[in-house]
């Protein structure tokens, strides 16, 4: 097996809008950066993010954006908008933006606890 050297980037949210961010931070997660590629291998790269509350949200997203979640009951959907999450805590909505952008699979929950998100 290989062994992969972790690295640690800073990201500064300042001004960014969440997906465009979002799909950064996936490219350092996920290790598609690096020259030695390979998507069966965890780069075990971390992430780590300033200013998540001073994002920007562009249009009426503020608004109209709602996130989905459904507790597999009768009537059992869930909406959430992002007004609602954003005066709750802004960095939940990139950690929904990042972990919706990775693949689903058995390294999506490793990938996640090396991402950092700081208000």
């Amino acid at each position: 097996m290989k062994s992969v050297q972790p690295d640690i980037q800073t990201i500064d949210a300042m001004g960014q809008t969440p997906g465009r961010l979002a799909s950064r931070i996936v490219t350092v997660l996920m290790g598609k950066n690096r020259a030695g590629y390979e998507p069966h291998i965890d780069s075990s790269n971390h992430v780590q993010v300033i200013n998540a509350s001073k994002m920007r949200i562009t249009g009426r997203k503020i608004e109209q954006k709602n996130y989905y979640h459904h507790t597999t009951r009768g009537s059992g959907l869930r909406v959430t908008s992002l007004k609602s999450l954003w005066m709750k805590d802004p960095s939940d909505v990139l950690r929904r933006a990042v972990s919706r952008m990775l693949p689903k699979n058995k390294l999506r929950t490793e990938r996640m606890k090396r991402l950092v998100v700081k208000n």
